[in-house]
């Protein structure tokens, strides 16, 4: 048996209520978690819908310009056959003998010397980016000889004899030289009078009355020389070694501290310093050459004649420089001839004129 309580009409319309209510909040609810349930979804698969197109950019290079270009330098990298050494229009000497390692020949750019140098302004800012040369190098100037080459070996006079004006005009030239060189250039400077030597070595014992000197290299080694009289030294034991430096801003900025403090000591002898470059390795691709003597007592052409035979067979130019010296023109002519460099003669005034062929 069950009893039944009837609702009075006000609690039948409450629970009416209660009930719409229940269910509108069931209804947002479950619309709220349906909608929760798309945004969480979207979220991880909608971007692995989206196709992303990527944009493709394309150049177009002058293939023919580029051919040209490559059969151009095809071309100007074919060896001339080299010409004869007592020929005075040779500009470039071929090696005689066969090596493994390519040494380009510098390209001299110019056999026209200004009459003006000294001011600074001798030549423009394209000089030392080492374009368009095929050696990977840069240029340089020399008492107006201007040339690009990779390696680069100063041979410079530093006698006694070059005391006063020549000193003061060698020491300028020299140091605008250097200072000019392309960061891509390898470089070494070999001071000479009657000894040679590594620039920046010490000096430590030159006495010529009795016929000795030392200098101190590179680790605090030693070389020794004796000599006979200022004009006869010959090193006692081997030769200094010469090593290239690069032309960064730190070794160009030691080179120009050195140029200024070297002092200048008696003799003047060509051969030694010249060997000491000629047995740098990788050898120089050009050797500036510059002295305001020649050496008493010796055969000068003769002994020209023997240094250039080992330029050549090393391709090695040499151009030159007579610094006030008539008696020097004719064999540092012919040093620079039979080697394919230029020859320079600086006058009595300071001034720079090209120099005459030397005689076959």
């Amino acid at each position: 048996m069950s009893i039944h309580v009837k609702l009075s009409d006000e609690a039948q319309a409450r629970l009416a209520a209660q009930q719409r209510n229940i269910t509108i909040s069931s209804f947002i609810i479950g619309f709220l978690v349906v909608v929760m349930i798309c945004l969480i979804l979207g979220f991880f698969f909608l971007p692995s819908l989206t196709k992303v197109i990527p944009v493709i950019v394309t150049y177009q290079s002058n293939e023919i310009e580029e051919t040209k270009e490559l059969e151009e330098k095809k071309q100007s990298s074919v060896k001339q056959k080299p010409s004869s050494p007592s020929s005075s229009m040779a500009r470039v000497i071929a090696a005689h003998t066969s090596s493994d390692v390519s040494i380009p020949v510098p390209y001299q750019v110019s056999d026209v010397q200004s009459l003006d140098f000294g001011n600074g302004e001798d030549f423009g800012s394209g000089w030392g980016d080492g374009s368009g040369d095929g050696t990977g190098g840069g240029g340089a100037s020399f008492f107006n000889q201007r040339v690009n080459a990779e390696r680069i070996a100063y041979v410079i006079d530093y006698s006694l004899s070059m005391k006063g004006d020549r000193d003061e005009l060698m020491r300028k030239e020299l140091t605008k030289s250097v200072n000019g060189l392309s960061s891509k250039v390898q470089f070494q400077m070999i001071f000479f009078s009657g000894p040679a030597w590594v620039a920046g070595s010490e000096l430590p014992g030159f006495n010529y009355a009795k016929g000795v000197a030392t200098v101190k290299g590179k680790g605090g080694h030693s070389y020794h020389w004796t000599g006979k009289g200022l004009f006869d030294w010959t090193p006692k034991g081997k030769r200094q070694k010469v090593e290239w430096l690069q032309a960064s801003f730190g070794e160009v900025q030691d080179a120009r501290e050195i140029i200024k403090e070297t002092a200048l000591s008696g003799g003047t002898d060509w051969e030694n310093p010249l060997l000491m470059a000629f047995d740098m390795q990788p050898p120089p691709n050009l050797i500036f050459f510059m002295t305001d003597g020649i050496v008493e007592g010796r055969d000068m052409m003769k002994l020209t004649n023997e240094l250039a035979a080992i330029a050549v067979k090393k391709s090695i130019v040499v151009n030159t420089i007579a610094m006030m010296e008539p008696k020097a023109n004719k064999p540092m002519a012919n040093l620079a001839n039979k080697t394919g460099g230029q020859f320079t003669i600086i006058d009595k005034n300071g001034q720079a004129n090209p120099g005459n062929k030397a005689k076959k």
